[in-house]
């Protein structure tokens, strides 16, 4: 890596340091600080990394970096999609550009929309399953997106490893996991040299003996669970995905809309809205 590159790499992690606050990542504050955001230690220690060698990275020095490494710190420093790719361009990791017309969040008018549709869940997932976009029924159903770090809002990471998302499906979730790998290993196949993705599949594999089950069947599909059936906290749900895929949500993401299958669950879906509207103003 050349010294101009190592500068380059070494100014992108102070800054993008620097605007992380430790209430971003649940530490206290400790106090007065010399410069805004993280200590050099505390992302180190947030990263699984060491001090000295973390300090070597943002100091310029001729060191090698992972593809693990690197994503444990993007997710540290709560980067989004591009500067992730950013980094690891500077770190001379090849990996492919995100798509123009990807997004790590929604914009305002696909929001309105999501919005417009509660009560009926309803969540707009990229082709790697992160959650880039949800309303507040959704919100509800699963277990407040809205407390969860936006980098660990991925729809997989959440099944096999949030206590929530574990008993959230109702007699269904052998069927349900299988499906979800099945179909992040027929999108793996176009991503095998993609750190984002191989680095999704390792974290599971790591964290998931059950994910790791399933990965070892390489089983593959591309399509959705048209009927599922939720716990919730207003009673049982039995509902029907339609998947949309549109104007603002292309490059691989869809749109999932969780419609009601009978009329009991239908008028658990306005309750379902108004107990997350109640939680938000207890929360206030």
């Amino acid at each position: 890596m050349t010294v101009s590159r190592r500068t380059e790499l070494a100014d992108f992690l102070r800054t993008r340091r620097e605007r992380v606050t430790p209430d971003d990542v649940g530490l206290p504050s400790g106090g007065r600080r010399r410069t805004p955001g993280l200590r050099r230690e505390e992302v180190a220690l947030l990263a699984g990394v060491g001090v000295t060698w973390y300090t070597w990275l943002e100091q310029g020095r001729d060191i090698n970096a992972s593809v693990q490494v690197l994503e444990a710190i993007s997710r540290t420093l709560r980067m989004d999609t591009q500067e992730r790719w950013h980094l690891f361009q500077l770190a001379g990791v090849t990996v492919v550009a995100p798509s123009t017309n990807s997004c790590d969040v929604v914009g305002e008018a696909a929001q309105a929309v999501l919005d417009q549709l509660d009560p009926f869940p309803t969540v707009v997932l990229s082709r790697r399953y992160d959650i880039l976009g949800y309303n507040r029924a959704f919100n509800a159903l699963a277990g407040d997106l809205d407390s969860i770090d936006p980098g660990e809002r991925n729809q997989l990471w959440l099944f096999f490893t949030h206590p929530w998302w574990r008993d959230v499906c109702l007699n269904r979730r052998p069927e349900a996991g299988a499906h979800l790998v099945a179909n992040l290993r027929a999108g793996l196949a176009e991503h095998l040299d993609d750190p984002l993705w191989t680095e999704l599949v390792r974290r599971l594999r790591e964290a998931s003996p059950e994910f790791e089950t399933l990965w070892r069947r390489h089983d593959v599909m591309d399509r959705g669970m048209p009927a599922k059936d939720f716990r919730s906290p207003v009673g049982d749900l039995h509902l029907q995905l339609q998947r949309f895929q549109a104007g603002e949500l292309s490059g691989g993401a869809r749109m999932m809309v969780y419609t009601a299958r009978d009329e009991v669950t239908r008028a658990r879906l306005d309750d379902l809205v108004a107990w997350d509207a109640r939680q938000r103003l207890h929360a206030v």
